[in-house]
């Protein structure tokens, strides 16, 4: 029996159909070291969150009544494929804390949204939201939280689907004063200081180093741990909660593993990683590549905000999303031709091999581009999934480009290598030998010839 089973099974002794008395330990090391695996998994959202969280507290000294803005490419440094070029202005809040929060967006041309540490979308505000871009007051309340008595027809009102939250928006106006404006028209407070509230700060990261992708061995069950002593148990999660409790992690207690069980944890974190790894790059779900005959594939897998699939909840769609990305809404899956956004991921070459930073490549881009409002091609490191930390400081090409050449027939070619081609470093972005990369081409407004395929982008060619 015994040599039929995998990995340290395969040695444990069996006396007669029962595994021996001194076998099991080993048996129950495995045990603990798959829910170990399986726990990394399910935990990536909440994990990235918190950690992200963590940054913006600890390092850029932010509070609960703060707006994290990021402008500069070294501020997006951290962000998990952050956009290279957009403004991000964000926070995280946890509602046991504030109580029912107050979000005050101005009039004018935003798109936000709240969502809670699962990184299911709450609800959107701004141009995507009930506001229509027209502002207003929300409050945001935790579940089983009733609104106050004395709430006032200015509200809007949001109930979270957790305790922790992101709130996060992007300006959408083109003028930097005006766009600036709106960064600072934002409020955000405890609905019963609304008499008197603490000003809202915008913080910067300021140049600082960090890092907003999961952290590796044993701070993963670290952060895991601190998050679930304040976050809510969804009725779904409570296998899992029964796995983190055999790991050591339970609600109400410190998190004081033996030596066995941070041995373990650790193996069970790489291991986790690397599954997490191959569900990402190596995508396995139904939709396959968005054209047949080209490496790109949509980078969401996810079918909508709630993560919930037909007959299923969507934990190897979530794991493969949250592994290479932050955050999820409707407006990221656009089925509407001139709204919202589309991601194509390529993860590999158009031969199937990974693109590696030493190599010299190449990328064709039809004339006609389907995007009402702009495209762009991104380069992210495969071990942090965040902008390429080049010397170029630049991890993007797109039509937003002053300097973007283009070809007689409107094409584009686009370059990736460690040394610029002999065309020149307009259309060129510098990747770095000895790291692995992958890329995502964004449509802003995706129109119908996208949706209908019959526009084709070119695979990501070795030179």
């Amino acid at each position: 029996m015994a040599a039929d089973l995998p990995g340290q099974l395969a040695d444990v002794a069996i006396e007669g159909d029962i595994p021996s008395r001194a076998s099991l330990p080993t048996i129950f090391d495995e045990l603990d070291y798959q829910f170990a695996c399986q726990v990394y998994l399910w935990a990536l959202p909440l994990v990235s969150y918190a950690q992200w969280k963590t940054q913006h507290y600890d390092v850029f000294g932010a509070t609960g009544s703060d707006l994290v803005r990021y402008l500069s490419y070294r501020d997006r440094l951290g962000l998990i494929t952050a956009n290279a070029t957009t403004p991000y202005i964000l926070n995280f809040f946890d509602l046991s804390a504030s109580g029912p929060l107050v979000i005050e967006l101005p009039a004018g041309p935003t798109a936000g949204g709240v969502s809670d540490f699962w990184q299911r979308e709450v609800g959107a505000m701004g141009e995507m939201g009930p506001d229509r871009g027209e502002g207003g007051k929300y409050v945001i309340l935790a579940p089983g939280v009733d609104a106050p008595a004395d709430l006032g027809d200015e509200y809007r009102t949001l109930r979270s689907s957790g305790v922790n939250i992101m709130f996060g928006f992007r300006t959408l106006d083109p003028d930097h004063a005006r766009a600036d404006a709106l960064v600072h028209g934002v409020r955000i407070y405890p609905y019963d200081q609304r008499e008197n509230p603490t000003p809202t700060r915008i913080v910067s990261p300021d140049g600082r180093a960090w890092s907003g992708d999961q952290p590796r061995g044993l701070d993963y069950w670290k952060v895991l741990h601190d998050i679930y002593q304040s976050e809510i148990v969804d009725e779904r999660d409570r296998f899992y909660l029964a796995m983190l409790k055999q790991l050591g992690i339970e609600k109400g207690k410190p998190f004081a593993p033996s030596d066995r069980l941070v041995r373990i944890l650790e193996q069970g974190a790489a291991a986790g990683e690397l599954m997490a790894q191959a569900n990402t790059f190596a995508k396995r779900f139904d939709q396959g590549s968005y054209w047949p005959d080209r490496a790109w594939e949509q980078a969401i897998v996810l079918d909508n905000p709630a993560q919930r699939g037909d007959g299923y909840d969507e934990l190897l769609e979530r794991a493969s999303w949250f592994y290479e990305a932050v955050s999820f809404s409707e407006a990221m899956k656009s089925q509407t031709p001139g709204v919202g956004q589309a991601y194509l991921g390529s993860y590999t070459d158009g031969t199937g091999e990974w693109l590696d930073g030493g190599r010299h490549y190449t990328l064709h881009v039809p004339a006609g581009v389907p995007a009402k409002l702009f495209w762009s091609a991104t380069v992210y490191d495969v071990a942090t999934r965040c902008l390429i930390d080049n010397p170029q400081q630049r991890g993007d090409r797109g039509s937003r480009d002053p300097e973007l050449v283009t070809n007689d027939d409107g094409s584009v070619d686009l370059h990736f290598g460690p040394t610029a081609p002999d065309a020149g470093e307009s259309n060129w972005v510098q990747t770095i030998p000895g790291r692995h990369w992958f890329s995502y081409f964004r449509f802003y407004g995706p129109l119908e010839s996208y949706f209908d395929r019959s526009w084709k982008l070119g695979d990501i060619t070795p030179v």
